[in-house]
C-alpha cells in the first residue's frame, strides 16, 4: 500500500476463516508483500453494527481468524478494517452468533459500514491510512 503504487491484490481465502493466515502468507511470500501493506477485512463483535474501524496492528480480540494470519505471518502489524457486527450479550452465544445472517436491521446498519469503508479506499489505494483512517473515524462519529 505504497504511495503512488498501482498494483494491488484481493484475496478472499477459500479456506475456513480460521485458517485463512494460511492463504494470506501464501500470497504474502509469492508477491513479497510485507505485512503492514495489509489490509484485513474482518467483522468486529466489539463494534456495534454500523461502525468501521481502520487501525494497524493491536490484539486480536478473540478473533481466530485474525489470530491465525498473525501467526503465520509472525507479526500482528498489519492493517486491519473492523467492520462491526454488535455482540451478543453472552460470550456462550458468540459462536451461534457469528455463523447466523445478522438480523435485517443490523444487515443495514453494516452494509452502511462497509459503504463509507469504501469511500476512504482511494486513501487507503494511495498508501495513506493514517488520513483514511481520521476520515472514517470522523464520519462514522458525525454518523451517530
Amino acid at each position: 500500500m505504497g504511495q503512488g503504487e498501482s498494483e494491488l491484490w484481493l484475496l478472499n481465502p477459500q479456506t475456513y476463516m480460521n485458517a485463512s493466515g494460511r492463504a494470506v502468507a501464501a500470497l504474502c511470500r509469492f508477491y513479497k508483500i510485507e505485512p503492514e501493506r495489509i489490509l484485513v477485512v474482518h467483522d468486529e463483535l466489539d463494534l456495534p453494527p454500523g461502525t468501521s474501524r481502520l487501525k494497524l496492528g493491536g490484539g486480536l480480540g478473540g478473533h481466530n481468524g485474525l489470530k491465525d494470519i498473525a501467526a503465520h505471518l509472525a507479526t500482528r502489524d498489519f492493517w486491519r478494517l473492523r467492520i462491526g457486527i454488535g455482540h451478543p450479550g453472552d460470550k456462550n452465544a458468540v459462536v451461534g452468533y457469528v455463523l447466523q445472517p445478522p438480523r435485517k436491521e443490523e444487515l443495514v446498519l453494516i452494509e452502511e459500514a462497509i459503504e463509507r469503508s469504501l469511500e476512504v479506499w482511494p486513501l487507503i489505494a494511495q498508501g495513506n491510512c493514517q488520513a483514511a483512517m481520521m476520515k472514517l473515524h470522523t464520519r462514522d462519529k458525525e454518523e451517530k
